[in-house]
């Protein structure tokens, strides 16, 4: 993965609360902190992170959407949480980096697309939102069509964080858009990594869930005995941020092609480390 002549996508999975959020951090300081050894420098990465629920597991302030464009991630992705923090639709118009699914319906706040410089390249990104088992938005298919076309008049590189439940819409969507022309696509919401990844067609990098980033002892970064009460009562019950001393980063690497806008490789990473570090923010 250390060919110079591509572009480097670092691809973090949903980051959960606080413990997601540090780890993001801490890994792109020192990856090696979590035992991964391999030859990464972060510089040589455009860095995308779901951020959906950053902030205490739903949603996401203001306030740390500035703190996690300062740990470096250059594009954050979104999914059906965005909106938990009301304070979002006081500040997503003028966040450059922040992408809500582009499928909600005209005229609600955000976009769901940008194009981003970097390293003397452009990388296109498209946040979508799938519908299967999910609160219904508009449907993704031809509105994702003309945006990759739209996209790829200006770069050959478009990558696409699709956020969905079912597993076969996620395959059949990527292959769809791979036969348009799509460079990445990563299946976030589940927070399980999932260990499919593989180059559809040669060209266009894919897993079904990049998994999640957060505390690694809770149950999809959340509290157990909170997600236990649910499920044993049935009734509703506030979900608390996973606060064990253990975190754990999923993310996906991939090396793209710039000239055609094919990926040529692609990893999973899954680590974690012990003994994280305490802070009071949330």
């Amino acid at each position: 993965m250390q060919n110079a002549d591509t572009i480097k996508i670092l691809f973090f999975g949903d980051m959960v609360g606080r413990p997601g959020r540090f780890a993001v951090r801490d890994f792109l300081q020192n990856p090696q902190s979590f035992g991964y050894n391999e030859n990464l420098n972060i510089k040589d990465c455009f860095v995308i992170a779901n951020v959906e629920n950053a902030s205490h597991g739903f949603g996401l302030t203001e306030k740390n959407y500035n703190e996690i464009s300062e740990y470096g991630v250059n594009c954050m992705t979104s999914g059906n949480h965005i909106w938990d923090k009301k304070e979002i639709f006081n500040y997503i118009d003028n966040a450059d980096k922040l992408l809500r699914p582009i499928n909600y319906p005209n005229p609600v706040q955000g976009c769901g697309s940008k194009i981003f410089d970097f390293n003397g390249y452009k990388i296109g990104v498209i946040s979508v939102l799938g519908r299967v088992f999910m609160n219904l938005v508009e449907s993704q298919w031809e509105i994702v069509k003309a945006e990759i076309e739209r996209i790829k008049t200006i770069t050959p590189v478009v990558v696409i964080d699709f956020h969905a439940e079912a597993t076969a819409e996620k395959i059949c969507f990527a292959k769809y858009c791979s036969e348009i022309g799509c460079t990445a696509f990563f299946g976030t919401h589940t927070h399980v990594q999932t260990a499919d990844e593989s180059i559809i067609d040669n060209k266009t990098g894919y897993i079904t869930d990049a998994g999640f980033c957060g505390a690694s002892e809770g149950v999809i970064g959340m509290d157990y005995k909170t997600s236990l009460n649910r499920f044993l009562t049935g009734l509703p019950e506030r979900y608390e941020v996973a606060t064990d001393n253990t975190v754990t980063v999923n993310a996906v690497l991939t090396e793209i092609n710039p000239n055609n806008g094919y990926t040529v490789a692609i990893k999973r990473i899954y680590c974690s480390r012990k003994e994280i570090e305490k802070e009071q923010s949330q």
